[in-house]
C-alpha cells in the first residue's frame, strides 16, 4: 500500500552575513553569521543594528561542509578568477576616495539641517 506523505519546508529568509565566527566544544560545531548595519540618523548617536543567525553542527557535518565550501571556493575561483583580498580592498579605497572628493564639492547644506 503506497502512502502520501506530505513534507512543509520552511525556506526561511535570506540573510546576507558580513561577518562570522566559529567556535566548538567536543559535541558541536557553531556557526554564527553576522550582520551589522550602521544606523545614522543626525538627531542621535551613530548606532549599529546586529542581527545573527547561528547553526550548530556535529563534528562529522562540520568536516564535510567544510569540503563543501572548499570545493566551492576552487570552482568559484577556476570560473571568476583567484579572490584576493588586497585587489578587494584597494578598488573599496579608490571608491571611497572618489566619493570623498565628490562631497568635498559640495556647498550647500541639505534642507533638513535647517
Amino acid at each position: 500500500m503506497e502512502q502520501k506523505i506530505n513534507v512543509n519546508v520552511d525556506d526561511g529568509e535570506a540573510f546576507y552575513s558580513n561577518e562570522a565566527s566559529i567556535s566548538h566544544n567536543p559535541m558541536q560545531f557553531v556557526l554564527d553569521f553576522k550582520q551589522i548595519t550602521p544606523r545614522i540618523d543626525m538627531r542621535q548617536q551613530p548606532q549599529f543594528k546586529l542581527k545573527h543567525d547561528v547553526v550548530l553542527l556535529d563534528p562529522i557535518h562540520a568536516k564535510q561542509f567544510s569540503e563543501m565550501l572548499n570545493q566551492a571556493v576552487k570552482e568559484y575561483e577556476e570560473k571568476n578568477g583567484k579572490i584576493d583580498l588586497k585587489k578587494a580592498m584597494k578598488k573599496m579605497q579608490k571608491k571611497a576616495s572618489k566619493k570623498k572628493k565628490k562631497k568635498a564639492k559640495v556647498t550647500e547644506s541639505p534642507s533638513y539641517f535647517g
